[in-house]
């Protein structure tokens, strides 16, 4: 059984590109909301804890988006040192985008233990047109989900195009990307 079922696939992906259409030229004052409740859809459909947008700044992960976090202690605007974060790990591409059970690597050493519980881990840089990468949208469960997807990433993919387009158009000063290295996957394919 695939983990979303193809008709929540299919609603979740109309809902992303008809965002993704209309902000294509101009800022909508309306998209913080809109990318919220296309959120708390991706967390609940993924079968995800949690799920958030990070912005990297001056070496910190800083939350701008939260959904489900209360549970875990993580709300807007907290930060964290970036490099004890899974999100630099996964823009550098020393980690996969897609873990099922991030807690083996844990156990094995290969991720640091941030303190929270994390077994199924989803993330995907949001690069902006110029190639900066904004910081990461992800999401991630307590518990191990072997059956996760690569459709699962898909949907997460277009949540972080979604989200710089955000970026590209959002007229507050308070969005400042970090340049870094550009993130090897970013190629469409999915």
């Amino acid at each position: 059984m695939s983990l979303l079922d193809p008709l929540d696939q299919q609603t979740l992906d109309v809902q992303i590109s008809e965002l993704l259409v209309a902000t294509a030229d101009s800022y909508d004052p309306q998209l913080d909301r809109r990318i919220t409740g296309v959120l708390l859809m991706l967390r609940k459909q993924l079968r995800m804890d949690v799920v958030f947008v990070s912005e990297f700044v001056n070496g910190e992960r800083v939350f701008r988006f939260v959904d489900g976090g209360d549970a875990m202690d993580l709300h807007v605007g907290d930060s964290a040192p970036l490099e004890q974060s899974y999100c630099q790990r996964i823009v550098e591409g020393r980690i996969p985008e897609l873990l099922p059970d991030a807690a083996v690597l844990v156990a094995r050493g290969e991720l640091p233990d941030t303190g929270i519980p994390v077994g199924a881990h989803l993330s995907t840089p949001v690069v902006l047109p110029d190639g900066r990468v904004y910081g990461t949208v992800c999401c991630f469960s307590a518990a191990a989900q072997p059956d996760l997807q690569q459709s699962a990433l898909a949907c997460l993919r277009q949540c972080a195009r979604l989200l710089a387009r955000k970026v590209e158009h959002e007229p507050r000063a308070s969005f400042a990307p970090m340049a870094t290295t550009p993130f090897p996957e970013i190629t469409g394919e999915g």
